[in-house]
């Protein structure tokens, strides 16, 4: 007998919570009612629910919604579950809101919401029930960033194995392309994009990022899935049977013989990808660990210029991706349109945001820290073995191969095009610490006599000569930053401060520099070690004997690593040479000027302090239309920022002439000649310009020393000085009455003075004193 479907639906609509596992629609009224099956049932129900109950019993409803319910009836809320809580991919839904929502403000839902996306929590739950049968879900790919889009909408695979297998092409063009996604895929797709989709309400303009719960979610999924101590830990078995074993994909993302030094083509990718499911299941251990990386990866780092995604394309990759343009439009019996067309439809104007700067930070921290809690027999390249675990392989390979190049140009972009005020200060750490693994090692460096600062260990030198350009041109790049903002500032002059500090670290500077002369050494050695190294061993003789030795080509290294980057025809410029020599030395004249600049007001805040008037002491505030100096942060942080501000240029020029063997005798030398010396008054010059038929004109220096602070003309009023304009401090009213009643004081005493003179026959009236001010009243 079949049951009445509206009875079920009503039933299942009034089932409050779902305490248990509802009874499900007997099969005759599935097969006659296609259209009412059970799920449809437990969405509606959930839908309401957001409506008509609190967050927290509607948390412990879902509780018990993925503990009951099988994986047949969840796997049709799942992405409706996914999208109510990280909002929608357009930024319209806005989901938990978890970049807002703090402990300390909203302790209860903060609390649940932790504990319920938690890695071992109930939504993991969900994620592994539905991953061992091997479920999929549509992502569109209209949502991902600019360059990747742009790339599948053209049918081409872009390089990356997140990617690989995945892309669903529809049969008639480019668009409503979509990604087939594996559960614990669509749940991060969604849970990184939310950092860059959902815009931050008005109100959490003021919310600490470290204190939300999107940041510590980032930092315990990181903890979680890499792991620097132990291995990763098996997915939870939602079922009271016990643990049940890791539910892998059914096609792997990419084997991890393919990791290493060497990138390895698409092609060989996928066939590998292809004959891998029967590797060896050690591998699938660390899966979700690899998804984890490359979803970060390529969803906070993939968002640049099309100039810089052109650039980075190696000739090797754009040959494959012609190779499979052509195959792909033989197969649609079309022609292929040039990549340049869809790409230059991208131009996608992508300025990242302080806390996504910050997120990328935390992920670049734990990356060192994971990749340096190798073993240190493991380290060594020639420690490599079959018998290494696939965590371990996997701690080498993280950095150089997911994460260098996209952080390159991910940094790149933000140099180009953050404002050049203090905020800069988010993108200049998280590069600082990309540039220093040692201090996430478990070692640490030894210290300084005297208490100077720790010695880069040359076990450093294979990083810093593999990411010579994130040393080098970004530094080139922070100088010219730095030689366009006001160092008076104290926040301005700590950012000048920190990355001198860092590359002033004793033995960093000589590896840069052994870097760039491996970079820089002939082409015809290069050449030959190459043959040496990647070629076959001879027939005859031992086997050992006749290969080469065991040691890997650092110049090589150096090279492949910079064209990699910036291509084969890049225009390197060394560090240490004299182009950037010239803008170290520009900037040492400009921290000396700002030193001035910010003495300078010192002495005008003590002068106007000593000198204060009696209205200041009735709390209006006073203004100095004469001083020479524009305001800034100085004026409002006191003699406390002056000090820092001066401490922080004074070390700054110290690790400056460290780093690049600058003598006190140049430093004075361009000291003059830049004008910086001080007149007998201790006021500034004239900002640079020259004599005109019109009186003076600024030069681009007297411009650039307006603009910064560093210079100002003496405006000052010349007239009488009882005549001054009403200052802004000043009553208008009181001062006119006072200017009158002075006036007048000063006509009657002038009158009275000229009838005594002529009572006495002592002159002329006429020849009496002028009077003090005049009679009319004068001022505005």
């Amino acid at each position: 007998m079949v049951a009445p479907v509206p009875e079920d639906e009503e039933r299942c609509r009034l089932h409050s919570g779902f305490l248990r596992r509802p009874f499900s629609t007997p099969p005759e009224a599935t097969m006659a009612f296609p259209h009412l099956q059970q799920p449809s049932f437990l969405l509606a129900s959930l839908k309401a629910d957001t409506i008509n109950k609190p967050f927290a019993q509607r948390c412990q409803d879902l509780v018990k919604v993925i503990e009951d319910f099988p994986a047949k009836e969840l796997h049709a809320i799942f992405p409706w579950l996914v999208e109510s809580i990280f909002g929608s991919l357009d930024g319209v839904l806005i989901g938990w809101n978890l970049r807002s929502l703090q402990g300390r403000v909203s302790p209860v839902e903060y609390s649940i919401a932790m504990e319920f996306l938690d890695p071992g929590g109930p939504m993991m739950k969900l994620v592994y029930k539905l991953q061992a049968e091997d479920y999929k879900f549509d992502f569109p790919v209209s949502y991902l960033p600019g360059p990747v889009k742009a790339s599948i909408q053209e049918h081409v695979v872009p390089d990356s194995p997140l990617y690989h297998n995945k892309v669903q092409f529809p049969p008639t063009g480019g668009l409503g392309l979509n990604l087939a996604l594996n559960p614990f895929e669509y749940y991060m797709f969604f849970f990184a994009l939310s950092l860059i989709t959902q815009k931050p309400l008005p109100g959490a303009l003021h919310v600490r990022t470290s204190d939300c719960a999107y940041f510590i979610l980032v930092d315990r999924y990181l903890s979680w899935f890499l792991p620097t101590e132990g291995s990763v830990l098996p997915p939870l078995s939602s079922s009271p049977g016990g643990p049940s074993p890791s539910p892998a994909p059914r096609t792997p993302a990419m084997p991890f013989a393919s990791y290493g030094l060497h990138h390895t083509s698409l092609l060989k990718r996928h066939i590998s990808h292809q004959t891998s499911v029967n590797a060896d299941p050690a591998s699938h251990e660390i899966w979700r660990s690899e998804t984890l990386l490359q979803v970060f990866v390529e969803m906070w780092l993939h968002h640049y210029s099309l100039e810089m995604y052109q650039k980075m394309q190696s000739p090797h990759a754009k040959l494959e991706v012609l190779h499979y343009r052509l195959s792909v439009s033989s197969a649609l019996h079309s022609p292929a349109q040039p990549s340049l067309q869809a790409l230059h439809a991208y131009q996608e104007s992508f300025t990242p945001t302080e806390e996504h700067v910050l997120v990328v930070r935390l992920l670049v921290k734990h990356l060192h820290a994971f990749s340096n809690s190798l073993k240190p027999e493991q380290v060594s390249p020639s420690a490599h073995s079959h018998a290494t675990s696939p965590l371990e392989e996997f701690k080498r390979a993280a950095v150089p191969r997911f994460v260098q190049q996209k952080l390159y140009l991910f940094l790149q972009h933000c140099f180009g095009h953050w404002p050049l005020d203090a905020s800069f200060r988010a993108v200049l750490e998280m590069w600082l610490s990309y540039l220093q693994p040692w201090r996430y090692a478990p070692e640490k460096q030894p210290q300084g006599s005297d208490g100077q600062a720790r010695c880069v260990s040359e076990r450093w030198a294979p990083f810093v000569q593999e990411n010579l350009l994130l040393y080098t041109k970004l530094f080139v790049g922070f100088l010219s930053r730095a030689l366009r903002t006001d160092l008076v500032s104290p926040k301005n002059a700590l950012m000048v401060f920190r990355v001198a500090k860092v590359f002033a670290q004793p033995n960093l500077a000589e590896m840069i520099q052994k870097g760039e002369q491996l970079f820089l050494e002939p082409e015809l050695v290069i050449t030959h070690r190459q043959h040496r190294l990647f070629s076959a061993p001879t027939l005859t003789g031992s086997f050992l004997s006749s290969w080469p030795p065991a040691f890997t080509d650092t110049s090589f290294k150096v090279k492949s690593h910079v064209y990699s980057l910036e291509g084969q025809d890049c225009k390197y410029t060394p560090m240490f040479g004299p182009e950037v020599r010239t803008l170290v030395l520009r900037l040492a004249q400009l921290i000396t000027q700002a030193k001035q600049t910010a003495k300078s007001i010192s002495d005008q805040c003590r002068e106007s302090t000593a000198s204060r008037p009696f209205l200041s002491w009735l709390g209006f505030c006073l203004s100095d239309t004469n001083s020479s100096y524009p305001a800034n942060d100085l004026d409002d942080m006191g003699q406390d920022s002056i000090r820092k501000t001066d401490e922080y240029l004074e070390k700054a020029l110290e690790y400056l002439c460290q780093m690049f063997r600058l003598s006190e005798a140049q430093l004075a030398q361009l000291t003059l000649a830049m004008g910086t010396t001080q007149d007998e008054n201790g006021k500034k010059q004239l900002p640079d310009c020259i004599v005109g038929e019109d009186g003076l004109i600024l030069t681009p220096l007297g411009r650039y020393q307006i603009i910064n602070g560093l210079r100002k003309f003496d405006i000052e009023y010349q007239g009488d000085s009882e005549l001054q304009p009403i200052r802004s401090y000043e009553i208008a009213s009181l001062v006119r009455l006072l200017f009158r009643l002075s006036s007048t004081v000063n006509h009657r005493g002038l009158a009275m003075r000229s009838q005594g003179v002529c009572a006495s026959g002592g002159g002329d009236p006429r020849t009496a004193a002028q009077p003090l001010a005049p009679e009319k009243d004068q001022r505005p």
